[in-house]
């Protein structure tokens, strides 16, 4: 989502947070009543059916609005500061809202966890005790890597690091823990995982995708979806996927630009990995910002209905994106007024807008849409039962606070362990010439150069503690760089920071190794657009003068997305660690000392030069067979070293020949021929020899990650369901349902492969 940075302020204050600290309170019933939807015990559908019958129109059409935690705050505009009386009623009580969120990080004037939920538990308290009927908010944030929002929550990596390890085992726990730490502040509702796919290096938000392979992609995604969702939390939390659909091909590669895309594209490389985490159970969908082939997500019935609710059976909450109802008005021009807006909207299968601004405007628009007969009655009731029935199952009206003395323990320092474990995965070794790392033991100095050495707020990205990164003024904790290795040196191994770049040559003249940290400021969405997606003049510079010594010399990049080297490629060593939280600073001595075997791989392509984006390993087959036209990446997806050696043996399938509606059952030898013992990512790409509608080179269609000891060999089990080989036919306006065309199917893991001819 997008928003305005904000200062850290909005503690509660006017008696409600004290009432609040232990809470555990069930929805009073209305006096002389007892209604079913009150009845912990009732069916929820029962429940859902009982309230709605109660409500008004105007309760209703305040269920469907978002609205930010901000609007309640100091002047109920952006300064945050203390609740406001007047503007809690005007927003929870005069308007309904149903839902409140904190976008970007606005959250109390002193960022602790235990503030978290003292603020979050007053808006539940002021929303149950001063409706009508007494109907608990669902609270809203962006946890998208750990409870970044919170100051000394534990940050892990973020998205596109957690896509490098390629196991799902570590994202299911790590949107597990940032589950537990949300609901310890009283949240609800987290906004992730993205399930967008990472296809152009110059757009803002690359970082947050877990690469650019959709089965690669959704299959993560499901996996945060069910850790964030069967969490053991003080309180349920629902996850999102988002952002449906298409937001990540923007046509110039700038944040928010529209896509124009085939719908053969559309259907076979974009939606997968949506569905694949909506159909891991994901409770609610948030909708695309931008437009796609010329209709804003947030108006497509086609997205938002035809394929989302029938297509894929989703039965949850979609929610739109910061503010995209108005956009439909004001910058998409597809409205001639906000009433028209939100029906075109809600008509197309919203349920809830994000209108973090106005609770009067959205309640007013909405009353007026249906007075015109632009919506009906009906609609909104659907859309009212689906937030009211996610409310039910997440138990909130039983339990609609948390235990706020509890959050600071709960939430601080936890899961340090796991945040390393997934650091450690997620980084990459690219190069490693001549053996350089692991670094000796006999290394008497090592040097530690580069901007990015130690500093900890750009290391964790955008999305920590504010919108565009940790503010101004505030350090966040966590473990730099050259924090990471000077606690891991071994004794009597001198680690020397170099001040500047002539400091970094002088020093590297007598050292025994340098490292080099290089990489890209903090930002999120269109601030951290990059028109040239390349490692900064300054860092080419250093880099050069390092390798110019002669001296061996190891880049660490800290950024969201692969960088051109230019000036600075062709160091002994090369390991991407993204930007890998809290904990990266001790992942990267973890590898660079070889406490870690490295087993990250390739989440993504990089590109060689400037102007190569959009690069992505599926690239279709052209008749320009020049390196420029074709797919030549500086590492290809799937790349990655590590300390010891694998092995591929044979492929093989249950049948050479099979029906296209069969799974496909293979198998694959690995054997890890090394001395040391490693985690080994096995991935299992298919290619048509012929096909009616071009295919990729390759295509990735099964993986699994393998521990193996040295020495030791295996035959690993993997499944190629017929919706891996699926394709849209027909010709150019290919719209219809996909289908397994039949013909030869070559699947190979390594160097191997095996051939299956489907009927």
């Amino acid at each position: 989502m997008r928003v305005k940075d904000l200062p850290l302020k909005g503690l509660v204050t006017f008696g409600v947070a004290a009432a609040c600290v232990a809470a555990v309170a069930s929805v009073p019933a209305q006096a002389g009543d007892n209604p079913t939807y009150t009845n912990p015990n009732a069916p929820v559908e029962l429940r859902v059916h009982d309230l709605l019958k109660r409500m008004t129109l105007a309760e209703k059409i305040g269920q469907m609005d978002q609205i930010s935690v901000v609007r309640m705050q100091g002047d109920c505009q952006w300064s945050g500061g203390d609740f406001t009386p007047s503007c809690m009623k005007t927003v929870l009580k005069d308007n309904a809202a149903g839902s409140i969120l904190s976008g970007g990080g606005a959250g109390p004037s002193v960022n602790t966890p235990g503030n978290w939920a003292t603020m979050v538990n007053a808006v539940q308290k002021y929303a149950v005790e001063n409706s009508r009927l007494h109907i608990p908010v669902l609270y809203g944030v962006d946890a998208v890597h750990g409870h970044n929002n919170v100051l000394g929550a534990t940050i892990f990596p973020q998205e596109i690091g957690m896509g490098a390890t390629w196991d799902p085992s570590v994202v299911n726990a790590e949107g597990a823990s940032a589950a537990r730490a949300v609901a310890a502040t009283g949240i609800d509702w987290n906004f992730a995982p993205v399930a967008d796919l990472s296809r152009d290096q110059r757009w803002g938000r690359y970082y947050e995708t877990y690469g650019e392979d959709p089965l690669l992609a959704g299959s993560l995604a499901a996996a945060a979806v069910k850790g964030i969702e069967n969490a053991d939390g003080a309180k349920h939390v629902a996850a999102t996927v988002k952002h449906f659909a298409g937001y990540s091909v923007p046509s110039n590669g700038h944040d928010r630009v529209p896509a124009d895309v085939s719908q053969r594209y559309l259907q076979d490389t974009l939606l997968p990995s949506y569905k694949a985490a909506v159909q891991a159970g994901a409770q609610t969908v948030m909708v695309n910002s931008g437009a796609v082939n010329g209709i804003p997500a947030t108006s497509s019935h086609y997205l938002l209905t035809d394929v989302l609710r029938k297509q894929w059976g989703f039965q949850g909450v979609v929610v739109s994106d910061w503010q995209d109802v108005r956009a439909l008005q004001d910058s998409y021009h597809i409205a001639a007024d906000y009433p028209e807006a939100i029906a075109k909207a809600v008509n197309a299968g919203l349920d809830m807008a994000m209108e973090p601004y106005d609770a009067q405007g959205w309640s007013d628009g909405l009353k007026a849409a249906v007075d015109r007969g632009l919506v009906s009655v009906q609609r909104i009731d659907q859309s009212v039962e689906r937030i009211l029935r996610l409310k039910l199952q997440l138990g909130l009206f039983e339990h609609p606070y948390v235990d706020a003395s509890k959050a600071d323990a709960r939430v601080i320092g936890a899961d340090t362990d796991l945040a390393r474990k997934a650091a450690d995965e997620s980084q990459v070794l690219l190069r490693n010439d001549g053996n350089v790392l692991p670094i000796a033991p006999s290394a008497k100095k090592i040097v530690v150069a580069g901007s990015y050495a130690d500093d900890i707020n750009d290391q964790l990205g955008g999305w920590t503690v504010g919108w565009q990164g940790v503010p101004d003024g505030v350090k966040a904790p966590g473990t730099t760089v050259l924090q990471g290795i000077k606690e891991a040196a071994p004794s009597g191994t001198q680690v020397v920071q170099a001040k500047t770049a002539d400091d970094a040559v002088a020093q590297a003249e007598d050292a025994d190794l340098t490292v080099v940290v290089v990489g890209e400021k903090a930002a999120a969405e269109g601030a951290a657009d990059a028109p040239r997606p390349e490692l900064s003049a300054d860092q080419q510079a250093l880099v050069k003068s390092l390798k110019a010594t002669g001296k061996p010399v190891v880049t660490v990049m800290i950024a969201g997305r692969p960088l051109v080297l230019g000036d600075a490629d062709g160091t002994q060593g090369l390991l991407m660690s993204w930007l890998p939280g809290s904990e990266g600073g001790h992942a990267v001595a973890d590898v660079l000392f070889g406490k870690v075997n490295p087993s990250g791989r390739l989440n993504v392509s990089w590109p060689k030069d400037i102007g190569n984006e959009p690069l992505y390993y599926q690239q279709l087959p052209g008749t320009n067979s020049g390196p420029e036209s074709s797919y030549d990446a500086a590492y290809p997806f799937g790349a990655g070293l590590s300390y010891t050696s694998y092995s591929f043996g044979p492929v093989t399938a249950s049948s050479a020949t099979a029906r296209t509606r069969d799974t496909l059952h293979l198998k694959v030898a690995v054997a890890n021929t090394g001395s040391r013992d490693g985690d080994l990512v096995v991935p299992v790409y298919v290619s048509r020899p012929n096909a009616d509608v071009l295919a990729p080179p390759t295509k990735l269609v099964a993986f699994t990650k393998v521990h193996l000891a040295a020495g030791e060999s295996r035959t690993v089990s993997l499944d190629v369901p017929p919706s891996m080989l699926a394709v849209t036919p027909g010709d150019i306006n290919g719209a219809g349902p996909q289908q397994v065309e039949p013909g030869t199917y070559v699947f190979k893991a390594g160097t191997q492969s095996t051939t299956v001819t489907l009927h």
